[in-house]
């Protein structure tokens, strides 16, 4: 069964830290571009980086350039996004999902977790 789990929100100062994991089993993630998307209240979805399969190239919006950073370890089947220097703007549920490609539409998605930036 294939499943990818969210951890790692929560609740945190502007300015702070948070690293968010997307666990994958049922399937091994090392094949597969992987990216994370974000959704605020009232807004539409949105992407926020991806890695790409075979050369582990990353991407990410205008947003969070700098200061968000995707990694994966094969060993773990996980990818993470650490994020740094939050700002309240960045408070949204925060999804990966599977991609046949960076830029491509999500194939298996994970339940979400909440991250809620604010003083």
């Amino acid at each position: 069964q294939v499943q990818l789990v969210e951890s790692g929100g929560g609740l945190v100062q502007p300015g702070g830290s948070l690293r968010l994991s997307c666990a994958a089993s049922g399937f091994t993630l090392n094949y597969v571009a992987v990216g994370w998307f974000r959704q605020a209240p009232g807004k539409e979805r949105e992407g926020v980086s991806c890695i790409s399969r075979g050369d582990d190239s990353t991407s990410y919006t205008d947003s969070v350039e700098g200061r968000f950073t995707i990694s994966r370890n094969n060993a773990k089947n996980t990818v993470y996004l650490q994020m740094n220097s939050l700002k309240p703007e960045d408070t949204a549920v925060y999804y990966c999902a599977t991609l046949q490609r960076c830029g491509a539409q999500g194939v298996y998605w994970g339940q979400g977790t909440q991250v809620t930036v604010s003083s």
